[in-house]
């Protein structure tokens, strides 16, 4: 799910089965796609931003490639923690960003085997990794592979635009939006970037 086409298919067979989602598309639009390359960058990619703003991890993104760093995954191998702390990485991501190049390195984590693998197998496969959790592997199948039926149930912004766009304005919890994404198999993800751009349009 890469394309306007294909989000627009999935949200044009949800709206028959479920009013909600026909009233808040008529409402926002069309999400644009967002699409991302698959690879190790665009995981480095959503480790930097965890816990960040947009804003922050975009300032820090910008100053590694500043800093060459993405010429060569191994460049943050060689650099030291000084230098890769004094362009804004945290000591704990500079562990987890070293440990992800090291694992695609040495093999133990194959990202090319991801495309032949199930949701939840690519899921369990990215979760080992230390510093890539349950939320940041959906986001990457979402995103770089361009999943359709994946729902990131515990992303923040998907809780409180689905509370309140489809509920009474109240935050949902990742149960509830986990339970409710149900009906909308297998199109999650339309649904996921149609809420993801409701939240970016509408204030709540």
């Amino acid at each position: 799910m890469k394309t306007r086409k294909s989000i627009e298919s999935g949200l044009s067979d949800l709206s028959k089965i479920d009013p909600r989602i026909k009233l808040l598309w008529d409402n926002v639009g069309t999400p644009l796609p967002r699409a991302r390359k698959q690879g190790y960058k665009e995981l480095l990619r959503i480790i930097i931003g965890q816990q960040l703003s947009t804003q922050a991890a975009a300032s820090i993104w910008q100053r590694l490639e500043q800093a060459n760093l993405f010429l060569n995954k191994s460049n943050f191998l060689v650099r030291s923690d000084e230098d890769l702390r004094g362009l804004g990485l945290s000591r704990q991501k500079i562990k987890y960003i070293r440990g992800l190049i090291e694992s695609i390195n040495e093999g133990t984590l194959r990202l090319d085997c991801l495309d032949r693998s199930s949701d939840e197998e690519a899921i369990n496969i990215l979760v080992q990794q230390k510093g890539i959790g349950r939320w940041s592997a959906e986001v990457y199948l979402l995103f770089a592979i361009g999943r359709a039926d994946i729902m990131p149930a515990d992303d923040l912004a998907l809780l409180k635009s689905a509370g309140y766009h489809f509920g009474d304005g109240k935050r949902w919890t990742s149960e509830k939006l986990r339970n409710e994404a149900e009906i909308w198999r297998p199109w999650r993800s339309a649904v996921a970037r149609l809420l993801w751009h409701a939240y970016n349009v509408k204030v709540i």
